[in-house]
């Protein structure tokens, strides 16, 4: 898979040696409480191993990239297309920013605009999507900044901490992206 660079951060394939820095966050609450309930559990070394492995070997319906710094290649994250919709040609979107000293960055963003770059200009898509809890400000900001508009509400949809939280449909069209950019 192509790497794909910003001003600040590249989207690039995974590595052995970026095990650590997944296993810092995969349970970290603070972390994988505004993620899917896939971080619901706690996730062993052994079974982080398989996915680091499965991401290694490439193929499936996931196409993952990892957020790096630019210049130094070092993990921040990851981001991720799922379930490439080829006939209609839209996709859902993942996304962690795994090292908390990274976050409030702007490094989200970035990423969100590289993958739309990436999504929109090179595999001719024309439609990503994403869900964001409600208690989930910081990322919904972010992904507003990144040109995506909130299209729904699946209202209580998430229990969370000893309550009901909605659960917020959001998008952006390949059109909506190239006004964005000038195109």
């Amino acid at each position: 898979m192509p790497r794909v660079l910003g001003d600040r951060i590249m989207l690039r394939e995974y590595r052995r040696e970026d095990l650590p820095f997944i296993r810092a966050w995969v349970n970290d609450p603070d972390i994988t409480n505004t993620l899917s309930d896939v971080f619901a559990y706690p996730h062993s070394e052994e079974r982080t191993q398989s996915f680091l492995d499965s991401m290694l070997k490439g193929g499936g319906d996931l196409k993952s990239f990892v957020i790096a710094d630019r210049r130094t290649e070092a993990y921040i994250g990851q981001i991720d297309l799922i379930r490439i919709d080829w006939k209609s040609r839209w996709s859902s979107i993942a996304i962690v920013i795994g090292d908390k000293k990274q976050h409030g960055k702007g490094y989200g963003s970035e990423a969100l605009k590289l993958l739309q770059r990436f999504a929109f200009e090179e595999l001719n898509l024309n439609r990503l999507q994403l869900e964001v809890y409600d208690y989930n400000v910081a990322g919904y900001r972010c992904y507003l900044k990144s040109g995506f508009c909130e299209e729904g509400r699946l209202r209580q949809r998430h229990y969370h901490q000893g309550r009901y939280c909605d659960l917020i449909e959001m998008g952006i069209l390949r059109s909506e992206y190239e006004e964005q950019a000038g195109r």
